[in-house]
């Protein structure tokens, strides 16, 4: 009996250990209309392009993730505005607005402070940040119509590294 309670109690210690939660997920803002996207990659996130249509919304969104840029969200036409990190700097914020069917601004701030802000300063505010410390930002998601971005949510996480045995 003794051993059949200890064996139930070892049981009921490991379920009340929950395992850690590295990932804060934003609800999508914007219209939303268009088809999905996703910047998800393997690695980290070391830079990006925004694209904006004449001093309006936005029209494209671009990650690179370690060296690797991804494929343009969008349109990739015109000249981008790019930051790229330093050593240990990560984006650790993603604000802007939305309205109307588009978003409007985007800004990127960095765990250094610095930023990037693209686009028009017009409708409805929107600000991504991580729950847990030491997240960045690892993607981004949302709707794009083919003329700009529509709707867009951020992933803000912990990198998790490979736990090795010696």
């Amino acid at each position: 009996m003794l051993h059949l309670f200890l064996i139930l109690s070892g049981v009921t210690l490991g379920m009340a250990m929950p395992l850690p939660d590295y990932y804060s997920y934003s609800t999508a803002v914007g219209d939303g209309s268009g088809t999905e996207y996703s910047t998800e990659y393997d690695g980290r996130v070391t830079g990006i392009r925004v694209w904006e249509h004449s001093n309006a919304y936005i029209r494209g969104i671009q990650l690179r993730y370690d060296g690797n840029w991804t494929t343009p969200v969008c349109t990739s036409y015109g000249n981008p505005l790019e930051m790229t990190l330093r050593d240990n700097e990560s984006f650790i914020q993603v604000s802007g607005k939305y309205y109307y069917g588009y978003i409007y601004e985007i800004m990127f701030v960095t765990s250094r402070g610095r930023s990037l802000k693209v686009g028009l300063s017009y409708g409805n505010s929107f600000n991504f940040y991580p729950t847990n410390d030491g997240s960045q930002l690892r993607f981004l998601s949302g709707r794009q119509n083919g003329n700009g971005i529509t709707s867009i949510g951020a992933s803000l996480g912990c990198l998790l590294t490979p736990v090795t045995t010696v």
